[in-house]
């Protein structure tokens, strides 16, 4: 393992070896050794020495994909004026990101040893919605002027692109700083020198504007092929750009949150590993408490049948099967109808078009389903009102499910909520209630004779 390896070195004080081993690693894998020896307790001392080892030109870019809280160690460790390079080297965007994660106490030392310009910038970053797309974006990115020619756009590109996130996309901008139109590097190499860019750019811009919603606007990223895309004000002028980077870790906190509210728990983002066990049980028991007093109705319902379930004891035996095939089935129609919301292929308008697929979905599956348990229980039993019973009760409650199952997300998001908020548990939890009502319902009326 890398990390041992590095430690080893550290502790034979073969600092050498250890500057050869890291110049020729990604600085992702960097980090992760680094975090890797942080959790393991070494002195922080090692740590600290592990850093000032890494070449100078990729510390700032280790340091931004370090876990908050190695980054923390090393804020308390680091000098002010070895602090103030990497800080200075930063991408705004990740500059920005640490002063949202760190304690109070540390973003004051952070920001008192910021150059003037960042933390006007930094500022100005942080005034808007944590949901927005101006809370992602980013200053470092190259912009060109309509008049210049094609071989002058070059010169701007190598002399101000050292310093950007993203050189591949050049953004041609008005003297009031209006977005007139995009330019790539392929474009650029392809074209005449002596040809304006304002004659090749590509004046159809897609773009996002500052208060947008930035899981919408990460979904633009996958619709569009994008690398990068501009961020303008109301007024169109144009003041970041969102990078590819951003947008995936977007999505997959979008994700985790959406899995996380399936299965009945309050988001957390934190890691696993590390996320206390108290909160780990404070995120889930809100909802436990929900779903066991909403259980209830369920059980009431049994009480109320009691009588019925007295005479027919063999009617209690097909309760777990009916209510876990009713939960399964809602599930399944759940988890498609919000995969389709969240990848824009199905919107509220089409809740009858879901609806109705969905029913001759559960006719088909209910069906097979029916003829297999009415054999079963006919053989086993020998008692053939029952299987009907059962079998009548499995058709009405696959379809409940499944009508649930595809209705409330597409609701949920017609409401503005979340439509994960109405994934497994809640339909689980009405499925089952559904049910046991149809289920004995029928059996009061075909065995009325026999209660």
């Amino acid at each position: 393992m890398i990390q041992e390896e590095l430690l080893t070195l550290l502790r034979n004080k073969q600092y050498g070896a250890v500057k050869t081993l890291v110049q020729d690693m990604n600085e992702v894998d960097v980090a992760e050794a680094i975090e890797e020896i942080f959790e393991e307790n070494e002195e922080p001392e090692t740590l600290l020495r592990l850093f000032r080892l890494l070449p100078k030109e990729t510390a700032a870019e280790t340091f931004a994909y370090m876990h908050s809280d190695v980054q923390q160690k090393l804020v308390e460790l680091l000098s002010d004026n070895e602090l103030s390079y990497i800080l200075d080297d930063m991408y705004l965007d990740d500059y920005v990101d640490l002063i949202e994660e760190m304690p109070a106490n540390v973003v004051k030392r952070l920001l008192q040893i910021s150059s003037p310009e960042n933390r006007k910038l930094i500022n100005e970053y942080l005034r808007y919605p944590e949901d927005s797309a101006g809370s992602l974006m980013t200053n470092e990115y190259v912009y060109l002027k309509p008049r210049l020619k094609v071989s002058q756009a070059f010169d701007v590109i190598r002399k101000t692109g050292i310093d950007k996130e993203t050189i591949y996309t050049s953004y041609v901008i008005s003297g009031d700083r209006k977005l007139e139109g995009v330019v790539t590097i392929r474009e650029l190499l392809l074209a005449d020198p002596n040809m304006l860019v304002g004659d090749i750019m590509n004046t159809n811009v897609i773009r996002a504007h500052t208060l947008d919603d930035k899981e919408e606007v990460a979904k633009l990223f996958s619709k569009y092929d994008m690398i990068s895309l501009p961020v303008v004000d109301n007024e169109e002028r144009l003041v970041g750009i969102i990078t590819v980077d951003d947008a995936v870790d977007v999505l997959q906190e979008e994700n985790t949150e959406d899995f996380e509210k399936m299965a009945g728990m309050a988001p957390s983002e934190e890691e696993y590993l590390k996320t206390p066990i108290w909160k780990l049980a404070k995120n889930r028991i809100v909802w436990l408490v929900i779903l066991m007093l909403s259980s209830m109705i369920t059980g009431a319902m049994l009480e109320h049948f009691e009588a019925a379930i007295a005479a027919i004891p063999l009617l209690v035996s097909f309760i777990p099967m009916l209510m876990d095939t009713g939960g399964n089935s809602g599930t399944q129609a759940s988890t498609m109808v919000i995969r389709g919301l969240a990848l824009d292929e199905i919107e509220p308008k089409d809740s009858f078009r879901v609806w109705f697929k969905e029913i001759r979905v559960a006719l088909l599956v209910s069906g097979g389903l029916a003829l297999i348990n009415f054999a079963r229980i006919v053989i086993q039993y020998h008692d053939v009102a029952v299987a009907a019973i059962v079998s009548l009760t499995l058709i009405a409650t696959v379809c409940i499910a499944k009508s649930l199952g595809c209705l409330l997300p597409m609701l949920a998001k017609k409401l503005k909520l979340d439509p994960a908020l109405m994934a497994t548990p809640i339909l689980t939890t009405v499925t089952d209630a559904a049910s046991v009502l149809v289920y004995f319902s029928l059996t009061m009326n075909i065995l009325a004779d026999r209660l």
